[in-house]
C-alpha cells in the first residue's frame, strides 16, 4: 500500500438545523472546524415523510395500465 495517500481524518463539530451539536470524525475541513447543516434528517421531507404524494398525475398510470395491463407474464 502506498504511504501518505489517505486524507487527514480528524474531529469536527456538526451543528444541525435545530441547533443540536455533536462531534464526529471526518475528512471535511480541518481539525476543530464547525459544519453547519442547511438540511438534516430532522427537517428534510425525504427523511420525515412530509408532503408525499401518490397521485396519478395526468392519468399516466391509468394510461399505462390500460395499454399494458393485459400482458400477463
Amino acid at each position: 500500500m502506498k504511504a501518505d495517500i489517505h486524507p487527514d481524518y480528524h474531529v469536527i463539530k456538526v451543528v444541525m438545523t435545530d441547533g443540536t451539536e455533536y462531534e464526529t470524525r471526518s475528512t471535511w475541513g480541518a481539525a476543530g472546524d464547525v459544519l453547519n447543516l442547511d438540511i438534516d434528517p430532522r427537517s428534510h421531507p425525504a427523511w420525515t415523510g412530509g408532503n408525499q404524494q401518490l397521485m396519478d398525475r395526468g392519468g399516466r398510470v391509468s394510461k399505462f395500465n390500460k395499454r399494458f395491463g393485459g400482458l400477463g407474464l
